[in-house]
């Protein structure tokens, strides 16, 4: 069964762990995808399997499916092998045709297989996949060249077993994620067109919460999916912009719900993503960028966000997890699982009133993109 596409969590590296889809569900995504997983390293990496299933079969707050395992590669056994082990705890496996890093371009996977030169390998590889698993096999693509041949090779990955497609409407390129706006008239060409039957997803160009609406409305597809921005907002979907440190600490409780699912330096980047989202241009966020990357602790972290952060901020510092016994002049504002009233969430007097929890309207400094590549330090062979 075909899961609810409306509004998707994209697959990004090192940055789809549980805690964080867990929170974007909370927050109006109705699918997550994973990161990109190597189908070889699930095969001869015990560890690996072990780190990727534990993601997937964690079952704690009832929004961690439904949940896409996204498959890259270019070999029809490997990926078919690797799928098997996984296909008993997601709802879907997707085939990654979009992704345009160096190590795709070296391995020859990912969106350097839209090539028509390799359209019989990848619909052999997409009608392997269709016969062999029991969950529903979808693929993700990016523009190909020249552009209108998108659609014809959009029909034989129909043809050829894939249940929804999604596209990136840019065309690949390995030293720059984003080549200019996404052309969305090629998302719109493909739900116009009278010979593609299955649900299209649309990806890219949006920034704040009117992108999605416009972008449905224009190109008629069957759902979004978000990347980037989601990194920033993990609520774009439900139309607000939350307190970047009351979120951040949302996030680390999760993280703590779903132990050993999350590692540090990816949660320190989930929190500063967040945080630069809305206080990029505070003459603290220096200082923050700094201390953040000095933590090694999820509690290093939260004492970070909810004493030096609130601080830097102009506010009461919060009480911490590490630290509730000390400095009283913190109180219990924004502390994870607890409410804050409207006139606290409203009350931020750092230079303006951007982080109250808000329409999503007015933002827009991050673009979407596809199977993202930030300045992680991390490599694409990590769990």
């Amino acid at each position: 069964m075909v899961p609810n596409l409306s509004f998707i969590s994209a697959p990004m590296v090192n940055q789809s762990d549980l805690p964080f889809r867990v929170l974007t569900r909370r927050y109006g995504a109705t699918l997550a995808y994973t990161q990109m997983l190597l189908p070889e390293k699930l095969i001869c990496d015990q560890e690996y399997l072990e780190f990727h299933r534990r993601d997937l079969t964690t079952r704690i707050d009832g929004l961690e499916s439904p949940v896409v395992v996204q498959l890259c590669g270019n070999d029809a056994e490997t990926i078919v092998q690797a799928g098997k082990k996984l296909q008993d705890c997601c709802d879907g496996i997707d085939l990654n045709l979009g992704c345009p890093q160096e190590a795709a371009r070296d391995g020859h996977f990912g969106a350097y297989l839209l090539g028509q030169k390799d359209w019989p390998l990848v619909e052999g590889i997409v009608s392997a996949m269709s016969s062999s698993f029991t969950v529903p096999v979808s693929t993700k693509i990016r523009l190909c060249q020249p552009q209108h041949k998108t659609l014809e090779f959009a029909e034989r990955l129909e043809a050829s077993g894939s249940s929804w497609i999604t596209l990136h409407a840019r065309t690949v390129s390995a030293r720059r994620r984003r080549q200019g706006a996404a052309d969305l008239s090629e998302v719109k060409r493909l739900k116009d067109s009278d010979k593609l039957h299955v649900p299209v997803i649309s990806n890219g160009n949006v920034r704040v919460y009117t992108d999605l609406t416009q972008n449905l409305e224009y190109t008629g597809a069957d759902g979004l999916m978000v990347g980037e921005t989601l990194l920033g907002n993990p609520c774009i979907f439900s139309n607000t912009v939350p307190d970047p440190v009351t979120i951040s600490l949302e996030y680390l409780d999760l993280c703590r719900t779903y132990t050993d699912t999350a590692s540090v330096p990816s949660v320190k980047t989930h929190v500063r993503h967040i945080v630069d989202f809305q206080r990029s241009r505070r003459p603290w966020y220096t200082k923050f960028r700094s201390a953040l990357g000095d933590c090694t602790t999820l509690e290093e972290i939260e004492y970070l966000l909810c004493r030096k952060v609130e601080r830097w901020r102009g506010r009461s510092p919060r009480k911490s997890f590490q630290n509730d016994d000390e400095d009283d002049r913190g109180d219990s504002r924004g502390r994870v699982g607890t409410e804050r009233s409207p006139s606290e969430r409203n009350s931020d007097l750092d230079g303006d009133s951007s982080s109250r929890l808000t329409r999503a309207d007015g933002l827009g400094n991050i673009l979407d993109v596809d199977d993202l590549h930030l300045d992680l330090d991390l490599s694409l062979d990590g769990p």
